[in-house]
């Protein structure tokens, strides 16, 4: 499956860069160019492309958040990316059911992870992809059980599978890895550790430790702490619209 792809930035060296990295990344075609919300949502009404790149502060009648919303009325309802130099934003995005919030100057490995995303959304192989698609978990009798992501607090890694701390505080465990569950994990779940994922909308608390460290205390039953890595605290705040 190829995906067509739209991009949309004011900005037209942000527009060729974009198109050169997608170039690269396979599964993916890039179908179409806007400069504008109301070029997109045009184009967007003449072709049912499956993704678009979307920048967050666009100039005319609506920004990109306003373009999301519409963009999810249409007929084919295009995931949406969105692909900003605006780090305080993350929420508002996730709030329109983005799939991805990736931060300028953009990664090629962080965009092709925005890919797999909005491919296994696609594909009907993630969550958000349609009704009853969930994440599994081996039950106590070693049946395969599946859990609404909005009911997993953190995943953490245990060895070539995976324990999900539940809001309720029921600890499963999982037959996907950590790194698989990343890429099935729908927009707003962050890697704050090498071995720990946690739930942006249950993150209760961002605590100091020592030596400039953080943790964060969780929203679920027994108030879960995860320290985050050093390198990860940035995309924390950056993705909970903190400074």
């Amino acid at each position: 499956m190829t995906l067509l792809a739209l991009i949309v930035d004011d900005e037209a060296p942000a527009r060729s860069e974009l198109r050169h990295l997608l170039g690269g990344i396979d599964g993916v075609e890039v179908a179409g160019e806007a400069a504008s919300s109301r070029e997109a949502l045009t184009l967007a009404e003449r072709m049912a492309y499956d993704v678009v790149f979307l920048d967050i502060n666009m100039p005319g009648d609506a920004g990109g958040i306003e373009t999301a919303r519409r963009l999810a009325d249409l007929p084919s309802r295009p995931s949406v990316v969105f692909v900003t130099a605006h780090d305080d934003r993350a929420i508002q995005a996730f709030a329109v059911e983005a799939v991805d919030y990736v931060l300028k100057p953009v990664r090629e490995d962080r965009l092709v992870t925005a890919v797999r995303r909005v491919a296994a959304i696609r594909a009907g192989t993630a969550p958000g992809a349609g009704t009853g698609t969930r994440v599994p978990v081996v039950g106590p009798d070693g049946s395969t059980a599946l859990v609404d992501p909005a009911e997993v607090a953190y995943a953490e890694a245990d060895r070539d599978r995976s324990r999900l701390g539940l809001a309720d505080g029921r600890v499963l465990e999982s037959p996907r890895s950590l790194r698989a569950l990343e890429d099935l994990l729908p927009a707003g779940f962050l890697r704050v550790h090498r071995s720990q994922i946690v739930n942006l909308a249950l993150v209760a608390a961002v605590e100091p430790l020592a030596q400039g460290r953080v943790q964060v205390r969780l929203a679920d039953r027994d108030g879960t702490t995860v320290e985050v890595a050093r390198r990860q605290t940035r995309a924390l705040r950056q993705a909970l619209g903190l400074r």
